[in-house]
């Protein structure tokens, strides 16, 4: 989601300057930017549009120092640690990063009188939605520590928000899906090891039903939010909705694949949302903004994307911390 965010960013806005300060931690990637790195090769520092900086969000001292240094209008938070089932066998970082690195963030946008903050939050923060959808004042039930980290961080912010008058707008996305995925995520995760032969782990009876939006929608929506929106607002962007299974037979097809020789049933998480269904007709009542890309429709491309750049992909997949974690999601252990 950064990483596509900040290439709309680049492309489109030639006067601004984007500094993306990111810790790289297992999920993160450089890869993900090169052709932006190979537009900005050979600049001077002061003609660079772009800028990595290697940081982390908990790292109060380094960011002070960063603000002082840059004349930053805008800070949208992308960092998270953002899959289920790792918060559910280790929430340590989840607390931190999630909770603690947005504290740190927001008294610094205090400090500094950053113009806009913008916290990108989740859709699961709502919990399990049996009927009708969610909207942007619907109760808050997260059901793992994932979900109950990033909803800890959107009560934060709104009370700084009560408190400080900080300048702070909360998004709140449904499932992503596109290029440069971690490939844990079921999509891409499904895609590739069906080019690679191997089975898809099912959690499950996979009836479990999310909301898809592709990659380019939500930052498209992110976008309309940072440059329209006013502050203390919380957006819902969503996409269309679809159940685990039927996404997975979908790929399956693509593929040329018989889906009942491709997959395995594993133990469902604890405490597993069967639906989620968020409401984005605010966004689209205020900005009109809507989805351009629907999930069926869309997968041959995004499979596309996966088989023209299996090196990228294929290089994640060889690291031990992604290998150790798929042994656990796939034999279905939490614990």
């Amino acid at each position: 989601m950064g990483s596509n965010f900040i290439r709309r960013l680049y492309n489109l806005y030639p006067d601004y300057k984007i500094i993306n300060y990111d810790l790289i931690t297992y999920a993160g990637n450089l890869d993900n930017l090169k052709d932006i790195e190979k537009k900005e090769s050979g600049k001077s520092i002061k003609d660079k549009r772009y800028i990595f900086i290697k940081g982390d969000i908990c790292d109060f001292k380094k960011l002070d120092k960063l603000l002082l240094k840059e004349k930053i209008d805008t800070i949208v938070n992308f960092a998270a640690e953002s899959h289920v089932d790792r918060s559910l066998v280790n929430s340590i970082e989840f607390v931190r990063t999630n909770i603690t690195g947005v504290h740190v963030l927001l008294n610094l946008v205090q400090k500094y009188h950053i113009n806009k903050f913008i916290q990108i939050s989740t859709d699961e923060i709502y919990g399990d939605v049996d009927k009708g959808k969610s909207h942007e004042l619907s109760h808050i039930r997260p059901s793992n520590p994932y979900s109950a980290s990033k909803a800890a961080a959107d009560l934060l912010i709104q009370s700084y928000i009560r408190s400080y008058a900080t300048p702070a707008i909360i998004v709140r996305g449904s499932n992503n899906f596109g290029p440069y995925q971690y490939p844990e995520k079921l999509i891409p995760l499904a895609i590739t090891n069906l080019i690679e032969g191997n089975p898809i782990p099912i959690h499950g009876n996979g009836e479990h039903v999310r909301t898809w939006i592709y990659v380019e929608d939500f930052c498209r929506g992110v976008d309309v939010v940072m440059h329209r929106a006013a502050h203390g607002e919380i957006y819902n962007i969503a996409g269309t909705q679809e159940k685990n299974i039927d996404v997975i037979k979908r790929i399956a097809q693509i593929l040329k694949k018989k889906f009942k020789s491709v997959v395995t049933y594993a133990n469902d998480r604890p405490g597993a949302d069967m639906r989620y269904a968020p409401n984005a007709s605010k966004i689209t009542r205020e900005f009109g903004w809507k989805p351009e890309h629907f999930i069926m429709d869309s997968l041959p491309s995004v499979v596309d994307w996966y088989l023209k750049n299996e090196t990228w992909w294929k290089a994640v997949k060889e690291k031990r911390v992604f290998l150790d974690h798929y042994e656990k999601q796939r034999r279905g252990q939490y614990y």
